[in-house]
């Protein structure tokens, strides 16, 4: 047996696999030295754009006294937002730097239909520095109409609702993390405003069933792409002044960072992602181990590690996938939740023509079901073994998989034990392995997808370009 580390954001758990098993990494990218210099020299670069400094000198020729928009992701992204590695406070620094006072500032937490972050989580988060100048912070709330102005609509016909406050300012920068999106090719740059920033109801085209059964929709891919062709237009309709955004190791250290103006910032970042995270396999595998990484706070997120680990698996291939669901849902929202059990019940095939049906009316979070369904096009729901230690028995009960705890002894299941992983993977694998020896008289071949969610495998043979 071999010994492998999966690293689940709060925790890393070792897991053992047979010999035979291939370890699939992504490239190992070098992180930043002094990431705090490396941030400075950031925001005075003009390679993306103008600096931070230049922009902040044009606003402040047209209005003395500027309402300042910066926007920050929630806690489903490890953004770094303190510590050395932090790009929050040294842009509030240059703010301050060039008069802006504290009272003028506003962050705004893009939590698109995510749930608010409590005052607790946000402490947990951001530098201890922001909260001693005073700085409002706010989060976004998508079904506030109060809080939402109308700017029209886009060229596919999304009804965009922004955030007013977002809208008021008139200085916008936007934070962020870069790295692979299932949807949208990528994520940060214009996502921090779509879907970071606008109504539920904007979310209905740019997450529509068609947008996302679109074959572009798909990790690293940009061009031609229709969900990141819909959120970079209501990005430009709102107005973006500025954006700083960074890519990260699996360790979560800098391993770029980028600002500037919206796209070339935005595209800079994402052409360095594609050099260290696309991953060209030779073949497909019968069996496939993985994990949620930090991503997997919860089964509504971890269905980005189900889609990118298709490439890679046969068809009718097994997939097991490990997970420490953290959040305070360990499945997601309630629309979510409703959506998962339908996929279930009904299958994948059939949850698709609901969804396509020109009579189906659009329900939030459908677009993550309708994610998994790409995974359930290649393999059955019974063929992916999902274990996560802290899901509750009645939660795998509306998710379409085999429950990781059958693996375990009846005394040993559902107790929140993360020393049950390895145990669960390796009982699993010896099941699948035993199970083609007998029935097709050959050894299965196995790999183990070592970033989870952050590598990219893509067969060259396929046509599919990075």
């Amino acid at each position: 047996m071999q010994t492998v580390s999966a690293n689940l954001g709060t925790c890393t758990v070792e897991l053992h696999l047979p010999e035979t098993t291939e370890i699939i990494n992504m490239s190992k990218p070098t992180h930043l030295a002094e990431p705090a210099a490396k941030i400075k020299a950031a925001l005075n670069a003009t390679s993306a754009g103008p600096s931070l400094e230049q922009v902040i000198r044009e606003k402040l020729k047209t209005n003395p006294a500027p309402k300042v928009a910066i926007v920050i992701s929630d806690n489903t992204r490890p953004v770094p937002y303190h510590g050395e590695k932090g790009i929050l406070w040294p842009v509030i620094e240059e703010l301050f730097a060039q008069g802006i006072k504290a009272e003028q500032i506003l962050i705004l937490v893009a939590t698109g239909t995510h749930r608010p972050l409590t005052m607790d989580e946000l402490r947990s988060m951001l530098d201890p520095r922001i909260f001693a100048t005073k700085i409002e912070i706010r989060n976004h709330d998508c079904e506030d109409p109060e809080s939402l102005v109308y700017l029209g609509e886009t060229q596919r016909g999304t009804r965009v609702y922004i955030n007013r406050y977002y809208m008021e300012a008139d200085l916008k920068i936007l934070t962020g993390l870069v790295e692979s999106h299932f949807m949208a090719g990528a994520s940060g740059g214009r996502k921090s405003v779509c879907p970071g920033l606008v109504g539920k109801e904007s979310t209905y085209v740019f997450h529509s069933a068609p947008v996302l059964a679109s074959p572009l929709a798909r990790d690293l891919v940009l061009d031609g792409n229709p969900c990141h062709e819909e959120a970079l237009e209501v990005a430009k309709k709102a107005g973006v002044d500025y954006i700083i955004n960074v890519t990260l190791d699996q360790e979560f250290n800098l391993t770029g960072v980028f600002a500037g103006e919206l796209e070339a910032a935005h595209r800079q970042a994402v052409e360095h992602l594609k050099s260290y995270v696309a991953i060209p396999l030779q073949k497909e595998y019968d069996i496939v181990v993985t994990h949620a990484g930090f991503v997997g706070l919860n089964h509504y997120q971890a269905a980005k590690v189900g889609v990118v680990a298709i490439p890679a698996l046969n068809k009718g291939g097994r997939l097991i996938i490990v997970a420490n669901t953290t959040d305070q849902d360990q499945i997601g929202n309630p629309t979510y939740r409703t959506m998962i059990h339908l996929l279930k019940m009904v299958g994948a095939e059939r949850f698709n023509q609901l969804i396509l049906s020109p009579d189906w009316v659009f329900i939030p979070d459908q677009w993550q079901a309708q994610m998994w369904t790409k995974l359930f096009a290649k393999i059955p729901p019974e063929n992916l073994i999902y274990f996560s230690p802290p899901m509750p028995a009645k939660d795998y009960q509306i998710i379409p998989c085999r429950d990781g705890n059958l693996y375990l002894p009846p005394e040993q299941r559902y107790k929140g034990d993360l020393t049950a992983i390895p145990k669960v993977v390796s009982a699993a694998v010896a099941e699948e392995v035993e199970r083609i020896r007998k029935e097709e008289g050959r050894e299965a071949t196995i790999a183990y997808l070592a970033d989870g969610p952050y590598g990219i495998p893509f067969l060259p043979e396929a046509g599919r370009s990075h």
